[in-house]
């Protein structure tokens, strides 16, 4: 009998012991984490209760709340909303993204350097309220990006190549976050599923959540390698025949109408000013698959960035044969990279070969506008030598001048840029680019712009036509503000 009573209590000890260790698990080891994960009602319930801070853009919210007569005592507002719902995201009762969720700490007034703040308000008795972020972000180019894309499929990235800040972040086709701020569930949920069931996919980020072959516009950082390996200038004579027999397979690759590049032979500079692609495939194969790869990630391909919205990593793969090299050479084959990431190409090289970490948030402020923290542009690498740079500059100036890039000439500016056509699939029309950078003496503005599938124009389109004209309007905006 005895033995029984000290075995039972022994297991109800254990237990006991067991349910502790639990308790204090979850309210030490994972609080922090079960209140902050996505979902957490409660929680979201408690942030309705006071006022969250604003997401400003120059000197005007783009995102606040406002008082309500409701349970729920805010209601979040997005002005201009599918203009800068790529970078807002939206706060809804179902959590959060974007903007709204990488700095929902300081916006809803949790972020621990507001202690002290919320100990002023529990002894005056005010009402508690978030801090505000400051975005990067121009206005006037993100309406021109926005334009730009015109209700056509794409994405646009304006670059300060000085200090990495994003001047412009647009996505097309996007949403309006309002609906989904909604105080109502059964709306709320509607609109959501909704969304995620348009085959558009308009809750996509598309400058920094979508890959794209990069088509010709990879012919930059080929250029890049082939600079910096001692072996190239811009003058070195380079063939360019109509096709070009690849090595170990009985595939071809071809130029893109079907012809030799100037003859067949052409300069380096040449090759990149009419994107011949048999002479940059060549190019390729003299280089080999790791030089082209460490130049690749010297502008940040295989890096994930966090600006602070997470960016899908681009991608320049390994192990590569010959065949797929001279493929990706010409930025097909298995080459993809962000809207982002072609951006930062082209402002490595208008900063004299210095890639800047990019970034979104410019400053961010306490309730009572008390500065928290200022923007530090950094270096992430130094892609090429500033004689390199000077080089690509001139060859990029050549591509708008006497090259397929004429559609971005801006008159009195010198313009550099590069024009991009990428090969999809064998029915689908293909991507077109477009990467540039002004004035190309004293850069202050580098951009990228993608259009899926050719726009309007399908397969006729090319990356001169269609993208090239909005890469120099949103440059346009930034120049003239």
């Amino acid at each position: 009998m005895n033995s029984t009573i000290r075995r039972t209590a022994l297991v109800v000890g254990a237990l006991i012991t067991a349910l502790m260790i639990n308790a204090n698990l979850i309210a030490v080891v994972f609080g922090n984490d079960y209140k902050n994960r996505d979902g957490n009602a409660r929680l979201i319930i408690a942030e309705y209760d006071h006022e969250r801070g604003p997401i400003v853009v120059g000197s005007r919210p783009i995102a606040r709340s406002v008082p309500t007569t409701g349970r729920l005592k805010y209601q979040r507002v997005y002005r201009d909303a599918l203009l800068y719902a790529p970078a807002t995201g939206y706060y809804s009762l179902y959590g959060a993204t974007g903007m709204e969720k990488a700095a929902n700490a300081l916006l809803s007034g949790t972020d621990d350097r507001l202690f002290v703040d919320r100990l002023n308000t529990l002894f005056s008795g005010r009402q508690p309220r978030g801090g505000s972020v400051t975005l990067t972000l121009n206005p006037a180019a993100q309406q021109a990006a926005y334009d730009g894309l015109d209700g056509q499929r794409g994405a646009v990235v304006a670059l300060d190549p000085r200090t990495g800040a994003i001047l412009a972040m647009a996505s097309v086709p996007s949403y309006d976050p309002n609906l989904l701020a909604s105080h109502d569930p059964a709306k709320v949920s509607a609109t959501y599923d909704r969304l995620v069931a348009d085959p558009a996919d308009p809750l996509l980020n598309r400058a920094i959540q979508q890959t794209y072959p990069p088509g010709s516009l990879f012919k930059v950082v080929v250029a890049a390698a082939a600079l910096s390996s001692g072996t190239f200038t811009p003058q070195t004579k380079v063939p360019g025949p109509a096709v070009l027999d690849l090595p170990q397979t009985t595939a071809d690759l071809r130029n893109y109408d079907g012809l030799p590049c100037l003859g067949g032979t052409l300069t380096l500079a040449q090759a990149l000013a009419i994107s011949c692609n048999t002479a940059f495939a060549h190019v390729g194969l003299q280089l080999g698959g790791d030089a082209i790869r460490a130049q690749a990630e010297k502008f940040g391909f295989n890096h994930a960035f966090q600006v602070p919205l997470a960016v899908v990593p681009s991608i320049f793969p390994p192990d590569l044969n010959p065949p797929q090299t001279a493929q990706s050479a010409i930025g097909q084959f298995d080459v993809r990279a962000t809207t982002l990431q072609m951006a930062m190409v082209a402002a490595g090289v208008a900063d004299n070969g210095l890639v800047m970490n990019p970034y979104l948030v410019a400053e961010e402020r306490a309730p009572d506008l008390s500065t928290l923290s200022v923007a530090q542009p950094s270096v992430f690498s130094r892609a090429v030598t500033p004689e390199v740079a000077a080089q690509l500059n001139a060859m990029m100036v050549g591509v708008v001048t006497n090259g397929t890039g004429a559609n971005a000439a801006i008159p009195g500016i010198s313009v550099a840029g590069k024009t991009g056509t990428a090969e999809t699939g064998p029915s689908a029309p293909p991507h077109v680019w477009f990467m540039a950078f002004a004035p190309a003496d004293n850069p202050r503005v580098a951009v990228a712009v993608i259009v899926e599938n050719g726009g309007r124009l399908g397969n006729d389109a090319t990356g001169g036509a269609v993208a090239a004209p909005i890469a120099r309007s949103v440059m346009e905006a930034v120049l003239g503000s």
